[in-house]
């Protein structure tokens, strides 16, 4: 039985190039694979799913309008596919998740999503608030703060590189505007700012 699985970690853990891995095992394997990546994350080019260290690979853009379980349902049945991999994860809505759940469960289609748990302000996005409750598989993807310690959150920082305390949820951005710290050194910065 295939399963719903999330990847989840703070910035620059290496989400992408982990998810590109896997991606490149099923292919390599001569097994047909769907990417998706947030439309919203405009840091590279679109429709691409692009890791810190340089590996690419196309994917289909979704926003919270886009029909998942139609999209994978409707290229499955034209050549069966081996596995549904989603970059940017936070972004899916609660109803896309449980369109990823069906996927895995009435589809057969294992589905790898990879993506933030939390947001600068140390809060669930929604997406990832509904793959921690449906998941099948939960994996933390480790990263390190400057002190050594695992890094579990994500402090935003301004072009002065101070804390930012207050904005919107999502703000697209990458060292330039966040780093990975500890959850004490998180809570010690967001006090300070």
């Amino acid at each position: 039985m295939a399963k719903l699985y999330f990847y989840y970690a703070s910035m620059n853990a290496g989400k992408s190039t982990n998810l590109l891995q896997a991606d490149f095992n099923y292919r390599e394997r001569g097994m047909r694979t769907m990417l998706f990546t947030a439309a919203v994350d405009d840091r590279f080019a679109a429709g691409t799913i692009t890791s810190r260290i340089g590996l690419t690979a196309p994917a289909t853009m979704f926003d919270a309008a886009t029909d998942l379980a139609a999209l994978v349902a409707a290229e499955h049945a034209r050549a069966p596919l081996a596995c549904v991999l989603v970059d940017e994860a936070q972004f899916l809505t609660a109803a896309q998740v449980d369109q990823l759940a069906w996927l895995a469960d009435v589809e057969d289609l294992p589905v790898l999503a990879y993506g933030l748990r939390t947001d600068f302000l140390g809060q669930l996005f929604a997406g990832s608030a509904r793959l921690l409750a449906l998941a099948d598989s939960l994996e933390e993807i480790k990263s390190v703060c400057a002190c050594g310690r695992k890094a579990t959150m994500n402090l935003r920082v301004d072009a002065d590189g101070r804390p930012v305390t207050a904005g919107r949820q999502t703000e697209i951005g990458g060292n330039d505007r966040y780093v990975a710290l500890c959850r004490r050194h998180f809570s010690a910065a967001l006090a300070e700012g």
